[in-house]
């Protein structure tokens, strides 16, 4: 492994679990399958572009959950911080931390409170330079 490469985290707990029901093993485990990034894995300054069914985001990791954001004419023309806490399904379990394909991303916005977007079609991961 060289400096550049970096292991992204997987669940914490073995899927499925004997505590959860079928539906939430499912979708951990399609969440799993379907990819995505895990913001903690990020280095400051690297960047995500996000694509949802109705906008293109762009998040510049600050660390400990904390991104500039932008991409949303109302909420976020141009960037601002944000709390990143994770995604979901559009109901209320959040996988936290964890930006992923077919979720909507769920960040905590200072003037704005909780915003979730649309489902993710896509993600890409910059490096920072």
């Amino acid at each position: 492994m060289t400096g550049k490469e970096k292991l992204l985290s997987t669940t914490s707990f073995e899927l499925p679990h004997r505590n959860l029901s079928d539906q939430i093993n499912s979708r951990l485990i399609q969440s799993e399958i379907e990819g995505g990034v895990y913001l903690d894995d990020l280095a400051p300054g690297d960047v995500i572009e996000v694509e949802t069914r109705n906008h293109a985001y762009k998040l510049v990791n600050h660390g400990s959950g904390h991104a500039l954001i932008s991409g949303h004419p109302e909420f976020c023309p141009h960037p601002v911080l944000v709390r990143v806490e994770g995604s979901n399904w559009g109901g209320s379990l959040l996988k936290v931390s964890f930006i992923g394909r077919g979720m909507c991303l769920e960040f905590r916005h200072p003037e704005y409170h909780t915003i979730t977007t649309s489902p993710i079609v896509d993600i890409r991961q910059l490096r920072a330079a």
